[in-house]
């Protein structure tokens, strides 16, 4: 089932998303300084194109510099990537079949506008 999801979502919003971290991600490391939310937003990136079995868990080790660092990152890049997530959602809640992936759409928020400290692990 979650492959189902996964390639409907990768249809419907996924992709484009993708495309929108990609984007981020390369602005952000041709600037030198900001290579490490460039980085960020590649590995965001990667679970935006297929997040169906995969979660976001808080790390242990995170602390001042991950949540000094997420200011920044809001700054520079979250801010209109978490709007992406918003109007894709809104898009897919006019059918009924995208109602499910609108709600995940949703759920990729916080980790949109704060990527540094989290981790993406599978669900099993």
């Amino acid at each position: 089932m979650r492959t189902i999801l996964n390639i409907i979502w990768l249809i419907l919003s996924g992709f484009w998303l993708f495309l929108g971290y990609m984007l981020a991600g390369l602005i952000l490391c041709i600037l030198i300084v900001t290579i490490p939310w460039g980085i960020a937003s590649f590995r965001i990136a990667g679970y935006a194109l297929w997040p169906f079995g995969r979660t976001v868990v808080q790390k242990s080790t995170s602390g001042t510099w991950a949540f000094l660092g997420n200011v920044v990152w809001v700054i520079l890049a979250g801010w209109w990537l978490a709007l992406l997530h918003v109007i894709s959602g809104i898009a897919l809640c006019l059918t009924i079949i995208g109602i499910p992936m609108a709600i995940a759409d949703f759920k990729m928020i916080p980790v949109s506008l704060a990527p540094l400290g989290k981790e993406i692990v599978p669900t099993r």
